[in-house]
């Protein structure tokens, strides 16, 4: 069984830890627990994680947040594999900070990378998982709120988050999306 998981992000250091790139720092600690490492592919940095007889094709696009759907389409076409065996990982202002949600489809809730994403795909019926990153800002702020570091009191959490994160990731792969709701969605 093939699945993709694609971590949203932008490239660039400038944007490295910044909330909108938690798809990135997910996808980064996923590749690194099971050895694996990126290189520059078509429209991501790629990477194979193998667990359980699976095989985990790890995506972080390289088209920037905004066009995020474009990476995602190519490396689904590519592989051959079915949408249901997507899983985005991606930030969600609309969650608290510490909130992990895994969620079989759904709208995008303003999130252009998933706007993106839905429109290339022609779906939202597929697979994400939304990490909370609160929204601490004022009115018209969000652009900057997003593209901003974690708070010095989140930084601590930060890794335990992560590594739930591709907890779930795994969970997902073995034992499906309804169980690892069940397990995990509290």
């Amino acid at each position: 069984m093939k699945f993709l998981i694609a971590g949203l992000g932008n490239r660039g250091q400038e944007y490295a830890d910044t909330r909108h790139n938690i798809g990135f720092m997910v996808a980064d600690e996923l590749a690194g627990k099971h050895g694996a490492s990126f290189s520059l592919e078509r429209h991501a940095w790629y990477t194979e994680v193998r667990l359980k007889g699976r095989v985990l094709h790890v995506i972080k696009p390289t088209t920037y947040m905004n066009l995020s759907g474009k990476a995602v389409a190519y490396w689904l076409q590519a592989l051959k594999i079915p949408v249901e065996n997507l899983l985005v990982v991606l930030d969600d202002v609309a969650l608290p900070f510490g909130t992990i949600r895994l969620r079989p489809k759904g709208g995008d809730a303003g999130h252009n990378g998933l706007k993106h994403i839905n429109l290339m795909l022609g779906t939202t019926a597929y697979p994400r998982l939304r990490f909370g990153i609160g929204d601490n800002y004022f009115k018209g702020q969000q652009v900057d709120y997003v593209l901003s570091g974690f708070d010095d009191d989140e930084l601590p959490e930060l890794p335990g988050l992560i590594s739930r994160s591709v907890e779930m990731i795994e969970h997902f792969a073995s034992i499906g999306i309804e169980l690892t709701m069940t397990q995990f969605n509290k």
